[in-house]
């Protein structure tokens, strides 16, 4: 699973507990996009969450 290279944001684990109680093992997985980057003024690739793109920590390139 991919991590965020701004905020570091990855997959999220825990139990999910079902109506009946039953408890399982899950995994909640962030929104995490391949999108091409200003970094000094070059373009290159990273993966980014989308909580940063919408909040303008990234500059597309």
């Amino acid at each position: 699973m991919a991590k965020c290279a701004i905020c570091d944001k990855g997959a999220h684990f825990g139990i999910a507990v079902s109506h009946s109680h039953r408890r399982t093992n899950k995994m909640w997985k962030s929104n995490v996009k391949s999108v091409k980057v200003k970094v000094n003024g070059a373009a290159k690739k990273m993966y980014v969450c989308t909580a940063c793109l919408r909040s303008g920590k990234v500059e597309r390139a």
